[in-house]
């Protein structure tokens, strides 16, 4: 999730500038989304978390199988229309929901070997193709099994601990609270950018209004969810408001590299799928041991 949407600058041509997040329906903000469709699909999506979660939380883990399936997809194609990279997508398909699968029983220990028979089977699956490109589309093959399927099954052990739904909610609604916090504060009293080079709507005061929000969240959730203290909750949505805010300009420069604007077209005033995950998925990984340290699994 971004606090504030990263328009690309010119420093390389844009391939898929036009059109590419399904923008064009409707009337901008002044941030550049269309305001109207990115609410309606970020209250689908909302729904599409929260039911599962409290309700039979264990089907959830279905709900982030089949995310990780399509923001998969959704980057081998950015990889192959920005940059010619072709990664061995059916390998990573079925090693990501490896992943998935074997986190819930098995916790890291699964986690570990899924990925490393993964790993393996990048390296194999290419050779197919020759020596051309080897190493890149391996090293390509091999970030995306880290950034989409290893990252995501830290939710996964976060939803079936015994009190999973509170870690769960207590790591997406700072990442909600630091995105709406951001934004709203970025629209209004941006001045100062914080990446220019990165994201220039990214200002320093949105970023401000992105750990205001997160910290207060933090507070309320840890203590409300998790018997936490309220100091505890603050710090943990401190730190996760700086990985969430990383994790957008990281997004952002994959972006910028490979010339693009979105990630895909999926949902209509967001871009793809992996463009609303940008900021969720390293946060994933920082809220597993921040939570694990302050509120230890049982």
């Amino acid at each position: 999730m971004t606090a504030s949407p990263d328009v690309p600058a010119p420093d390389r041509p844009a391939r898929d500038l036009a059109g590419s997040s399904g923008r064009a329906a409707g009337r901008p903000s002044r941030a550049g989304r269309d305001l109207g469709s990115a609410i309606a699909v970020g209250l689908g999506l909302g729904a599409l978390i929260l039911v599962p979660l409290l309700t039979v939380r264990q089907t959830f883990v279905g709900v982030l199988a089949v995310a990780t399936a399509v923001a998969t997809w959704e980057l081998r194609d950015a990889l192959r229309r920005g940059a010619g990279i072709e990664v061995p997508l059916p390998v990573l398909l079925v090693g990501g929901q490896a992943m998935i699968w074997l986190s819930w029983p098995f916790g890291l220990r699964g986690l570990a070997l899924a990925f490393v028979a993964t790993a393996l089977g990048c390296l194999v699956w290419r050779m197919r193709a020759g020596a051309a490109h080897y190493l890149r589309d391996v090293s390509a093959g091999l970030f995306t099994a880290v950034y989409v399927p290893l990252f995501c099954s830290f939710v996964v052990m976060l939803t079936v601990a015994p009190d999973g739904v509170g870690r769960v909610l207590t790591f997406m609604l700072c990442v909600v609270a630091s995105d709406v916090g951001g934004y709203a504060v970025g629209v209004l009293a941006g001045r100062h950018p914080m990446a220019p080079s990165i994201s220039p709507k990214k200002s320093w005061e949105g970023f401000a209004g992105s750990l205001v929000a997160g910290m207060v969240t933090g507070a309320l959730t840890l203590t409300l969810m998790l018997g936490g203290r309220w100091w505890e909750g603050a710090l943990t949505g401190a730190l996760l408001v700086v990985s969430a805010t990383l994790g957008d300009l990281v997004e952002s420069l994959i972006k910028r590299d490979l010339g693009i604007k979105d990630m895909g077209r999926l949902l209509p005033g967001h871009g793809g799928l992996m463009d609303r995950l940008d900021s969720m998925l390293p946060t994933a990984v920082v809220s597993y041991f921040v939570l694990g340290l302050i509120v230890p699994f049982r």
